[in-house]
C-alpha cells in the first residue's frame, strides 16, 4: 500500500487486510533513545512483546526519504546502527522526504503516520510535554489533540513539568486514563504526584472508550493510557529526586536549553544512576508494548 509517500510493509499490510490487530512503534527510541548495541536488541524485544500478546508490530521510520510503516529487520538495523539518522517530528517529515534522508520518528510523527496508515494503537515509553523553568512544549501534545490514536505510555518523563503537561492535555481535550491507578505515573517513578479523573482495569475497558470516542465523533483526537510501573520495578525515588536535582542544576550552569534539554537529562540519568535508569526505561517500553497489543486485540474483536 502506498499513500502520500507512506509505504506499509508486507507483514503489516497482510494483517490489515485480515483484520488483525496492529500496534505502532516509534523509531526514535531505537536511533536516539537507547545506547548501542542495546538499542537494536531492545527494538527486537519490543516487537516480540507485541507479537507475544497477539498483535502485529509496525515500527515506523524513514529510509532514503520514504516513510515506512513496519520496518523489516534490515531497515531496523540500519536505523539502529547508522550515524546521522535524523530525529523527525511532524513538521520535519516533508523536508526529510525531499532530502531523501534516513530518519527516526518521534511520538508525534509516529502518531500522525500511524493514523494515516490506518493504525489506532501506539506503544511508547513516555510522552513529551511542557519543560520546567523555560516554556518549551513538545509537539506530542498538540499532535495528540488532533490525531485519533490511543497512546500507551508510562506518563511523561519526570524531567518535565508534569503538572503543566497535564493541564495542557486537559486544555487540548485529550483524555488521560490511568491503567489500574488514579495517579499519574512519572516514567521512571510509579507516582508523579498528580491525581487522574479516570482509570480503567482491563484492555477491554480501554477498547470501549476508544469505540465510544469514535461513535460520538465530538472530538477527534487522541487518548492517553498511563501505565505505571509496579512499585518494585520503579527507579528508587530518592535516587531519582537527587539525580533530577543535580541534572537541573547542570542545565542552568551549562546554559543548555531547547531540544538539547531532554537528551542531556536522560544521559545524565543514565550516568548518575550507573545504568539503573536504562534498565527501568527498557522495562517501561516492554510493558507498554504488551499492554498496547492487548488493547489492540480487544479493539479488533
Amino acid at each position: 500500500m502506498t499513500d502520500l509517500h507512506i509505504r506499509v510493509g508486507p507483514e503489516v499490510a497482510e494483517a490489515q487486510r485480515a483484520g488483525r490487530p496492529v500496534v505502532a512503534l516509534e523509531s526514535t527510541i531505537v536511533a536516539h533513545g537507547l545506547p548501542r548495541p542495546e538499542n537494536l536488541r531492545v527494538a527486537r524485544e519490543i516487537e516480540e512483546a507485541v507479537r507475544a500478546a497477539g498483535a502485529v508490530p509496525a515500527t515506523i521510520g524513514m529510509i532514503d526519504g520514504e516513510l515506512l510503516v513496519g520496518l523489516d529487520d534490515a531497515q531496523l538495523t540500519r536505523l539502529a546502527t547508522a550515524d546521522g539518522v535524523a530525529k523527525l517530528s511532524v513538521r520535519d517529515l516533508p523536508v526529510a522526504a525531499a532530502a531523501a534522508v534516513d530518519g527516526a520518528t518521534t511520538v508525534a510523527a509516529t502518531s500522525a503516520v500511524a493514523v494515516a496508515a490506518g493504525i489506532r494503537v501506539f506503544a511508547t515509553g513516555g510522552l513529551g510535554g511542557v519543560h520546567r523553568e523555560a516554556y518549551d512544549e513538545s509537539n506530542d501534545l498538540i499532535t495528540l489533540a488532533r490525531t485519533p490514536i490511543t497512546v500507551v505510555c508510562a506518563g511523561v518523563k519526570s524531567i518535565l513539568d508534569v503538572g503543566a503537561t497535564l493541564e495542557r492535555l486537559e486544555t487540548l481535550g485529550v483524555p488521560v486514563l490511568g491503567y489500574g491507578t488514579r495517579r499519574f505515573p512519572g516514567f521512571y517513578i510509579t507516582d508523579a504526584g498528580f491525581d487522574l479523573d479516570w482509570s480503567v482495569e482491563t484492555p477491554e475497558q480501554v477498547a470501549a472508550v476508544m469505540a465510544a470516542q469514535r461513535a460520538q465523533g465530538v472530538h477527534i483526537g487522541g487518548l492517553v493510557v498511563a501505565n505505571p510501573l509496579p512499585l518494585a520495578e520503579q527507579l528508587d525515588p530518592e535516587l531519582h529526586d537527587r539525580t533530577l536535582a543535580e541534572g537541573l542544576t547542570r542545565l542552568r550552569s551549562e546554559g543548555i536549553t531547547g531540544k538539547a534539554v531532554t537528551p542531556f537529562l536522560l544521559a545524565h540519568f543514565h550516568a548518575a544512576t550507573e545504568g539503573a535508569s536504562l534498565a527501568v526505561n527498557i522495562r517501561i517500553i516492554l510493558r507498554n508494548a504488551d499492554l498496547a497489543a492487548r488493547i489492540a486485540v480487544a479493539a479488533a474483536t
